[in-house]
């Protein structure tokens, strides 16, 4: 709708016809999209970069959720306080990492947790979301949270279900399953459910062998809710990931002990020749083969460097860890209708699996992941509405990690917003030129500090860390008819309150409030 949108001390004072107001700064956003600021919540960001966050910021990003994929250190006031004192220039904050806490207690080895150990990682969990944690997040797919078996993983993460929060996990996809992405999916909507968690599938994507298959996997999650377990996604709008380079495609035994176990079993001949066996088959089954692996830090195509040490794929990435610390892959993996069929999905946010850098040499996502939805989804494709992108970008990822007071543009919400103008936003990073800024994000406002003017940073630094706290539950976005009855006492009498508001309006429909005095005794 056409409003305008009055900010004061940090927050939306007032939306609506302000004419006769005044300000001290007044933006003039005719034509273009006033909306409440992006929330990445899987957020990779770089402690060094958050102090200007360019690359985010210039996306529309106001707020980052780290510590995904299970990692992080595990006291997150500390970390937050640590990466706050130069400013932060987007709002921040984190979760409690799955993987984190079991490398703490049990280590980098593929053995059963014993009952004390498990005591002691439920405890760390609670205190995680004591401290403020946005959830529970897990790296299954990734070591050492590969190690734990499922019920361990239950058993662990069920102590929050008391914070009513949620767990998010990068789907663990292994040889034992043909390297089934939607048994991976399975696994992580089990964990939730079984533990009394909101499931995250995060960076959801249908990999390898089975694209095509989305329908069937986001009908489970339909399902799911449908039975009253509510079940979300995220997703980034790209068809390759990043992540290590070894990671993902050196099996998991190979791995077990850390990097100066695994060099142990590439000298050993035999263990050398079976991980081949067992890489290629990986590759092959996740990426497509050797051609579905690109190295950034090079800028090269894996075949290409095939071509110049003269070895198999597999034998080519054993070398190149070798050589020093694992140097990242960019990793094809699926169908351009699988992805879109998960962005139409009501119950997946936009997250990036990005976050503030000033690297690059990364993927694209990094710089373009937000504009690319707008501009090629929305505008050129028409999967989307603006209105569904808005609202994927900001309340729906709010609502699932049970923010409260930011992803709307309402009276009393934090003043984080975007100005974008809708025929201009779109990306322009590439795989090969990957740091190329968008276009088309006018403005930001961070906690009703300017922080992007005309595309350019203002180095404001105005945002805040970040912390849930007990009366924050993860949850689903009403997007219908919502209502609300309240019964109760106060000073010896009866109080009735019955709320109701439509679908698209902005004010109350009806509401009727009763009082009457208690019979005195």
């Amino acid at each position: 709708r056409s409003a305008d949108v009055g900010v004061r001390s940090g927050f939306i004072a007032a939306v609506g016809d302000l004419d006769e107001a005044t300000a001290r700064l007044s933006i003039d956003a005719t034509g273009l999209y006033v909306t409440p600021g992006f929330i990445n919540i899987h957020s990779h960001a770089s402690p060094n970069a958050l102090d200007t966050a360019v690359n985010m910021l210039a996306q529309g990003v106001t707020t980052e959720i780290i510590n995904a994929d299970g990692g992080g250190p595990i006291d997150l006031p500390a970390q937050l306080e640590s990466v706050s004192r130069p400013g932060l220039a987007v709002n921040l904050g984190g979760y409690i990492g799955f993987n984190a806490i079991w490398q703490q207690v049990v280590g980098a080895v593929d053995r059963r947790a014993t009952p004390d150990e498990i005591a002691r990682m439920r405890g760390l969990v609670k205190a995680g979301l004591d401290q403020g944690a946005w959830g529970v997040s897990a790296g299954l797919d990734y070591k050492p949270g590969y190690y734990a078996q499922t019920e361990e993983v239950v058993r662990v993460v069920e102590a929050g279900r008391p914070a009513r929060t949620n767990f998010t996990n990068h789907d663990r996809i292994t040889p034992e399953s043909n390297f089934s992405s939607k048994t991976g999916m399975d696994e992580t909507m089990a964990i939730g459910q079984r533990a009394g968690l909101l499931p995250v599938i995060t960076h959801m994507k249908v990999q390898g062998r089975e694209q095509g298959t989305a329908a069937q996997v986001l009908g489970a999650m339909a399902a799911s809710t449908a039975r009253g377990r509510y079940t979300a996604a995220d997703a980034y709008p790209y068809l390759a990931g990043q992540s290590g380079l070894g990671s993902l495609i050196i099996p998991g035994w190979a791995q077990e002990g850390g990097r100066a176990e695994m060099l142990k079993r590439f000298a050993d001949p035999a263990m050398r020749a079976r991980i081949v066996t067992e890489a290629e088959e990986a590759m092959a089954a996740r990426f497509g083969g050797p051609q579905g692996v690109y190295l950034p830090r090079s800028q090269q195509e894996l075949t290409a460097v095939m071509k110049e040490m003269n070895a198999g794929a597999a034998e080519t990435i054993i070398r190149l860890l070798e050589r020093g610390n694992d140097p990242g892959a960019i990793l094809r993996f699926g169908s351009e209708d699988d992805l879109v069929k998960i962005l139409r999905n009501p119950t997946t946010s936009m997250a990036c699996d990005c976050g503030a850098t000033l690297d690059t040499r990364v993927h694209p996502r990094f710089y373009g992941s937000y504009p690319r939805v707008f501009g090629r989804y929305v505008r050129e494709q028409k999967v989307l509405t603006w209105e569904q992108a808005v609202r994927q970008s900001t309340w729906l990822p709010a609502s699932t990690i049970g923010m409260v007071d930011r992803g709307l543009l309402a009276v009393g919400m934090a003043a984080d917003l975007a100005v974008i103008d809708p025929e201009a936003i779109i990306d322009k990073a590439t795989y090969d030129n990957p740091s190329a800024p968008p276009t088309g994000v006018r403005f930001v406002v961070v906690n009703g500090r300017v922080a992007l003017e005309d595309g350019a940073p203002t180095n404001a630094r105005s945002g805040k860390a970040l912390y849930r706290t007990v009366n924050m539950p993860s949850r689903p976005v009403s997007d219908g008819a919502r209502a609300l009855s309240v019964t109760g006492t106060a000073s010896q009498r009866r109080i009735a309150i019955a709320l109701t508001q439509d679908r698209k309006s902005t004010r109350l429909n009806s509401s009727h409030v009763s009082e009457s005095r208690m019979p005195s005794s």
